[in-house]
């Protein structure tokens, strides 16, 4: 079984998907990340409930509100 910052390791320059408290969702290429899980995400997508409400070119994501993040 891997740790989880060596998955995060892993998908760095790929596509993501982190689902976030209250129904918010990003879905970006992995730019970077820290030991707390901020993440830092490149040609994202801000999802809620499912639907696209904008396009970033780089948002951060504060690790306290991540509940998954799927490589």
């Amino acid at each position: 079984m891997q740790k989880p910052l060596t998955v995060l390791n892993q998908a760095i320059s790929r596509p993501v998907i982190v689902e976030l408290k209250a129904n918010r969702e990003y879905r970006g290429t992995l730019d970077g990340y820290d030991p707390h899980m901020n993440l830092v995400l490149k040609n994202a997508e801000e999802l809620i409930n499912h639907e696209v409400v904008r396009k970033l070119d780089v948002t951060i994501v504060r690790g306290d509100n991540v509940i998954y993040i799927s490589p």
